[in-house]
């Protein structure tokens, strides 16, 4: 039997699904992480015990021990709907921000032609990593003039060329921007986040000396992706927005041309 290997390789036109599907996800899977944070919340579970309990009273749905056994179940349905009602709040609550990010990073001019766009500087570069046939992962570094850019695009507005390519300058910012890093949930404990970084950011430095640092933004919500970013050196620049009914903060972070070197010359 043949032992499947491990690969990075670049992006290919006929990726563009796949790519678009694991963005959606990595984008919407911090609000499952946001529900699973507020449903043990100790505020929130407080509340729940009390209005169930107040339910249960009214409804006199109290252990009745001459019943049997049977009979201490009863205030389980006062408590299961109270927790239904709980779980689809907060899910509410939270999806707003999450569903228009969402939307909001799939429109960007990056994802119209991905080969394209990650071509615009020789530090750009947009790579999948695979385990043989499995998808693991992906990272997306833009180097390019549009790298501080998160407008997103209309499709009826791009101006094209006389060969229907869509015009975009080419050349390379001072500091880069890591848009996209999604790694599959089964690949996490191995660290290929770790991976995937360390191939983008050797690409990066070593392509382009006029490149000056990388750019990441961090959330609280999506931990494996900052452990991986503090790993490599990252440090905080400023604070981003706040997301979630909780209002978790975001944050900025970047690596310097000298920190890195600083890290690869101990290595």
């Amino acid at each position: 039997m043949v032992e499947p290997v491990a690969r990075i390789r670049p992006v290919e036109a006929g990726d563009r699904k796949l790519v678009l599907f694991a963005i959606g996800k990595a984008e919407m899977e911090p609000l499952a992480v946001a529900n699973r944070k507020l449903y043990g919340n100790p505020l929130v579970l407080a509340l729940w015990v009390g209005l169930s309990s107040v339910f249960a009273q009214y409804m006199n749905w109290w252990p009745q021990p001459e019943h049997g056994i049977w009979g201490y179940l009863a205030p389980v349905p006062a408590f299961g709907a109270f927790s239904i009602v709980f779980m689809f709040a907060i899910d509410w609550l939270n999806r707003w921000g999450f569903e228009e990010r969402s939307a909001h990073v799939l429109r960007r001019q990056d994802l119209l032609d991905i080969p394209a766009y990650y071509s615009r500087s020789p530090s750009s570069g947009f790579w999948i990593l695979e385990y043989g046939d499995r998808f693991v992962g992906m990272i997306a570094l833009d180097a390019s003039l549009d790298a501080d850019s998160d407008e997103q695009v209309a499709a009826g507005t791009l101006k094209k060329d006389r060969s229907g390519q869509v015009k975009m300058p080419k050349g390379t910012a001072k500091i880069a921007t890591i848009r996209h890093l999604y790694v599959a949930d089964a690949y996490r404990p191995a660290g290929m986040q770790d991976d995937l970084l360390e191939h983008a950011l050797n690409h990066a430095f070593s392509a382009d000396p006029t490149l000056e640092g990388v750019r990441a933004a961090e959330s609280p919500l999506r931990q494996y992706v900052g452990d991986a970013l503090r790993k490599h050196g990252f440090v905080v620049e400023k604070k981003a927005e706040r997301v979630g009914a909780l209002r978790w903060q975001q944050n900025i972070r970047i690596l310097r041309r000298e920190r890195w070197a600083s890290l690869q010359a101990k290595q």
